[in-house]
């Protein structure tokens, strides 16, 4: 029996003692997982050090190693993660309808766990705590299995989490993390059918692919980013040189940043320069059309390829666009359904990109940014998904559960 395999037995059994335990259980034990996260903070930070090391030794790029980067601020953030989701009303149990039927049968629909989550992810280690807590809250045990530039950092954190659980006389394999970063562990994982329920992948777009394509458990897709801002005619410049950087460069190498920038010809030229020049500064390498070329000092031709490129880096795509009609054209084309921006002052231009594009969050006036649970008010958050079916957009605690139909009779039969 292979390591996984047996891993996802044992998640499985923990699974049922999960089930079944009360809300207070389940948040005593993530108030004492945030309490044991800071008091294991040099442990994880020594151990993150060494990850991040080896990262720079690897030659990766910098977007990269501030999402494997572990500080005591962004610890101090991961536990209070932990307590907020403790806070959160509990999903499991709730009967979002019941109804008498003409026959007596009282029917109604009540949330449940998934049973066991498998998530697998790159570079983050912040994820390894996010979704203990979620999953945990949610009822279900998750099997992790990260990327091999942050194992030691994972391993660290799983172990406090683990010591947490037997401590309250709880199963450690409630959550687990895949000593193996090879690819034939994510392989296996994907064909774990009967054990996993569900699979969902975080990371970049060949990950997600991946999954997708070869996972016969389940799959919510999440994560591919590749977002625009589209500065209209109208526009407040002031207002969308702020959103425009902000989107870009907070963060680039996160699945919310900015990748593209349309913006409307009547004012390209006043715009575009000034844009250019706070994006260079900002070290921003700009790849843009012939016109985005003609005003902006330093800019590169952009490919076809880059338009539909999620670059988690310092590049953005540019292009100018015509009107309105061409940039939701041009997103409709490129979009990865993640998170689109208007920045405009007219009222029917900023419904019709609401109504008209596609994405788990459509934003007028406001930075891409803001597609998180946290900023959304739900707290931690599993993921974006960028799929229709089961959830969209930032997945939290109820989404980390399904529903199942209770039925009281009295001795009734069908006729």
């Amino acid at each position: 029996m292979s390591e996984l395999l047996e891993m996802a037995k044992k998640a499985k059994q923990s699974s049922v003692v999960l089930a079944t335990l009360s809300t207070p259980v389940k948040n005593n034990v993530l108030y004492e997982s945030a309490d044991a996260l800071l008091d294991g903070m040099d442990m994880i930070l020594q151990e993150n050090q060494k990850d991040v090391e080896a990262a720079k030794e690897a030659g990766v790029k910098a977007a990269f190693i501030d999402r494997l980067t572990l500080t005591e601020d962004r610890i101090q953030s991961m536990a209070e993660g932990l307590r907020q989701v403790a806070s959160f009303n509990d999903p499991v149990g709730e009967v979002t309808f019941m109804k008498t039927l003409d026959n007596g049968l009282i029917i109604g629909q009540k949330r449940v766990p998934m049973g066991v989550i498998g998530i697998i992810f790159e570079s983050r280690p912040n994820v390894t705590a996010d979704a203990f807590g979620l999953c945990f809250k949610a009822g279900s045990a998750v099997i992790l299995r990260g990327g091999k530039e942050a194992i030691r950092s994972n391993k660290a954190i799983v172990e406090i989490f683990q010591q947490t659980l037997q401590k309250e006389g709880l199963p450690k394999e409630c959550v687990q993390i895949v000593p193996n970063t090879s690819r034939e562990t994510a392989a296996e994982m994907m064909k774990l059918n009967g054990y996993l329920d569900v699979l969902i992948p975080r990371g970049g777009a060949g990950l997600i692919r991946n999954v997708v394509e070869n996972s016969t458990v389940p799959v919510i897709q999440t994560g591919i980013g590749n977002c625009h801002v589209y500065v209209d005619e109208s526009a407040d410049l002031e207002k969308a040189a702020r959103i425009v950087i902000n989107a870009k460069t907070q963060r680039p190498g996160v699945c919310n940043a900015c990748e593209s920038l349309l913006v409307h010809k009547a004012i390209a030229e006043q715009f575009m320069p000034e844009i250019g020049k706070a994006l260079q500064q900002k070290k921003v390498e700009i790849r843009g059309d012939k016109q985005t070329l003609a005003l902006v000092e330093g800019a590169v031709p952009a490919t076809e390829e880059d338009w539909a490129t999620e670059y988690e880096d310092y590049i953005i795509s540019a292009k100018v666009v015509e009107n309105i009609d061409e940039a939701i054209a041009h997103i409709r084309k490129y979009t990865t359904g993640h998170s689109e921006a208007i920045v405009t002052e007219n009222y029917t231009n900023a419904q019709r990109f609401l109504n008209e594009i596609d994405a788990a969050a459509v934003y007028v006036n406001a930075s891409t940014r803001f597609t998180d649970g946290g900023q959304f008010g739900f707290g931690a958050e599993i993921g974006i998904s960028t799929q229709k079916l089961h959830a969209r957009g930032p997945m939290g605690l109820k989404e980390l559960t399904t529903t199942k139909y209770i039925i009281y009779g009295n001795g009734q039969i069908r006729e």
